[in-house]
């Protein structure tokens, strides 16, 4: 059965708002289109009433957008259909910069949409393409907020989207002289829902036009906010949901050939690994994944940093099976208090392999409570002294859709399965947010660790105040970390402190001044104190955003900056005596327009450095020839003159990437450390089935001291996975 839907006569509607967002209503249909990028002449779609016209939210908000888009809707007991018309008066100028699948659309001529299938204004499912068909998909948790890192090919995320989670779907496009169009068919049970009659889904539309440089929605949201902004979105209502089964099993097979010169010389050693994957939905909501000898060979390798500070540096989680519903396992405060941090399982502190003998997942949604329970195991590794260890997790939190607040708790575990029995720490935690109508919101947690021989201190909070509307933007935070929290499956930037901040923003939209899109003048302030009321970090930032039509955007600011070295440290080999350093910085930023075919994104701050000065420049510089091939050059530079030394460090990096089809592509990284005079090659060729399984070739060389020496560590992987459903075996 075949489900089409159509607009309540609203097509000539003024832009929505918050409280009267645009629905689309369910009809009943009994025909089935055919996904080949076709649109115009194709009988199904267009016995279909189309949906509304786009907004513009830039460059003129609130302005019917330039060139006309015609969506569709459709639906079966086992598929969800989307189709848009995006006519184009210069089809020439249509722009598509790369194939590779969640490559950045924000600068293509691109269409993308969101579905809020719990309807908890909170949480959802983004997908999108280009005029090539390439494939984006993304999960939403909490309307995106967190700490991430957008760029796929860098990886991770810790809350707010998931863009490295990969679901099983299709797309076709086509170009043509009325411009270019888009045919979507998603399986159902690659999405999470309530089965049921009469359901509502959440649900927006965007288009970006890359010659206007403009971004169009259907349910229109003020500036600041983007298409993940769910309880602004519009409604599809009607739905009748039925549980379409999802029961998968994904085996892979590995081979392995390693010649690591540091250990042996002139000795090659070959190894074989085979394990498994098991996905099967409980319910259309809830999801059970089952993992055996994991293994992430074709995940590419971190990229280089130098610390030249006292704190912990982060690197993000890439590894599939971790990302996966990881907005769900979220809790703390993202980069900096994370509770939860799954890269702590199977990967030492000195960023060793720690092999993961197996686990599972369960993970969506009860009603409006979000559920997590994760348990892994890993083995031990003698000749590092680490024992076999036990990772579990718990997750509950509740969503009240119409307020945007909810309340939940967490407890991880991890337990050393050695001979010790005081091997072991807990970490248990609350947290909440509670909206403020649609403009304000208080979110905070309240976590406590036990670990054998630390009873005091043991407690970590925070407390924050945001408010985002149309001009402003403002948030107020303290956080607490005392000096016995030990959160072991977590991630502290830094321990012990206590740290008031502050931010505040104002997003001016001038008309005929210079061209310019938006004036964003700001001040954000953060102070970072030890228990005995020492002052180690105070940072006051004082800057302006300029935004041009053009795509080109300049950041000009000022740090006034203080550092409280309480002890002697080494900074990359430069001794840092014990004193307090009051510094000032200039800091500018350019963006050139990002889809033309070479572009910049360069950050230059020159200033004082704990007693001495420092010149820090990194950029990208990307560059494409065509659709398929593309180039980053990045470049992290930074001269310190110090009052006890000079100090060098220099990162470049060159990422390439060529796309044969969306689905089949080659990568490489080379990376220079001159600190650890270490050079890296990390290659992969990938041939996709969907999502992540299909053929991996992945080729790593890592050589240490002077660039002419023999390799000192190649390794050549070949790696299949293949997923089989078993339901329609």
């Amino acid at each position: 059965m075949i489900f089409s839907f159509y607009v309540e006569a609203q097509e000539n509607r003024t832009p929505s708002s918050s409280s009267n967002p645009p629905t689309v209503q369910a009809k009943l249909s009994n025909q089935a289109p055919i996904v080949d990028g076709k649109i115009i002449g194709d009988s199904f779609w267009e016995s279909i009433e189309p949906i509304g016209d786009l907004t513009q939210i830039k460059p003129n908000v609130g302005a019917p957008a330039s060139e006309k888009t015609v969506i569709r809707i459709a639906y079966t007991d086992k598929m969800f259909y989307v189709s848009a018309i995006c006519y184009h008066k210069d089809p020439k100028a249509i722009v598509v910069s790369d194939s590779r699948r969640d490559a950045d659309l924000t600068d293509d001529d691109s269409f993308l949409f969101i579905l809020d299938t719990y309807n908890d204004t909170q949480n959802g499912f983004l997908f999108g393409t280009n005029a090539d068909g390439m494939e984006y998909d993304a999960q939403i948790d909490n309307e995106g907020k967190g700490s991430l890192n957008t760029n796929r090919q860098q990886g991770g995320v810790i809350g707010g989207t998931n863009l490295n989670w990969d679901a099983d779907w299709d797309v076709k496009t086509q170009i043509g002289d009325y411009g270019w169009s888009a045919e979507f068919a998603i399986p159902l049970r690659s999405l999470r829902f309530t089965a049921g009659e009469n359901r509502i889904w959440g649900m927006n539309f965007e288009r970006n036009i890359s010659k206007t440089t403009e971004t169009a929605y259907w349910a229109t949201i003020p500036i600041g906010f983007d298409l993940k902004r769910l309880s602004m979105a519009g409604k599809l209502q009607g739905l009748s949901l039925q549980n379409p089964g999802n029961f998968k099993i994904f085996p892979y097979a590995l081979t392995q050939v390693v010649n690591n010169k540091a250990i042996i010389p002139n000795k090659t050693d070959a190894n074989f690994e085979a394990g498994m994957d098991l996905k099967y939905s409980i319910t259309p909501s809830l999801t059970a994944d089952l993992t055996y000898n994991t293994d992430f060979a074709q995940v590419e390798v971190d990229d280089e940093q130098v610390n030249l500070d006292r704190f912990n540096l982060f690197f993000p989680e890439k590894r599939p099976f971790f990302l996966e519903n990881a907005g769900q396992f979220a809790v703390g405060s993202p980069g900096e208090v994370d509770l939860f941090f799954s890269r702590k399982i199977g990967i030492s502190g000195k960023g060793n392999i720690i092999p993961i003998t197996g686990g599972g997942r369960v993970s969506g949604k009860i009603g409006q409570t979000n559920v997590g329970l994760l348990s892994m195991f890993t083995d031990d590794v003698q000749s590092l002294g680490i024992d076999k260890n036990s990772y579990n997790m718990a997750r509950v939190n509740h969503d009240f859709p119409k307020s945007r607040s909810s309340i939940g708790g967490a407890f991880i575990n991890r337990t050393g399965m050695g001979e010790r029995n005081d091997d072991y720490n807990h970490v248990m935690a609350f947290d909440g947010k509670w909206g403020l109508g649609q403009k304000a919101q208080i979110t905070g947690f309240l976590a406590k660790s036990a670990t054998p021989g630390i009873t005091d201190s043991d407690h970590s909070y925070k407390l924050q105040f945001s408010y985002n509307w149309q001009k402003w933007e403002l948030r107020a935070a303290y956080t607490e970390l005392g000096e016995g929290f030990n959160p072991e499956v977590g991630f502290l930037q830094r321990t012990a402190f206590r740290k008031p901040e502050f931010f505040i923003q104002h997003r001016w939209r001038p008309n005929n001044l210079l061209n310019l899109l938006e004036l964003r003048p700001h001040v954000s302030f953060r102070q970072y104190s030890d228990f005995k009321g020492n002052l180690v970090t105070s940072y006051l930032h004082v800057d302006n955003h300029w935004v041009w039509k053009s795509g080109l955007e300049i950041h000009t600011g000022i740090n006034y900056t203080t550092e409280g070295v309480l002890q002697d440290f080494n900074l990359s080999g430069v001794l840092i005596p014990k004193s307090i350093y009051k510094h000032n910085e200039a800091q500018v930023l350019m963006i050139t327009n990002q889809n033309k075919v070479v572009s910049l994104n360069a950050r230059t701050i020159i200033g004082g450095y704990f007693g001495g000065n420092r010149i820090a420049t990194t950029g990208t510089v990307k560059a494409r020839v065509g659709d398929k091939l593309n180039s980053s050059l990045i470049v992290n530079h930074n001269i310190l003159n110090m009052p006890n030394g000079e100090l060098k460090a220099i990162i470049l990096g060159n990422r390439l990437a060529y796309s044969f089809t969306p689905r089949m592509f080659v990568q490489s990284l080379v990376q220079y450390n001159n600190r650890s005079r270490i050079t890296s090659v990390n290659a992969r060729f990938g041939w996709l089935q969907n999502a992540n399984n299909g053929l991996f070739v992945v080729v790593n060389i890592v050589k240490d001291k002077d660039l002419f020496d023999l390799m000192d560590t190649r390794s050549l992987t070949l790696k299949y996975t293949r997923s089989f459903d078993l339901l329609s075996l």
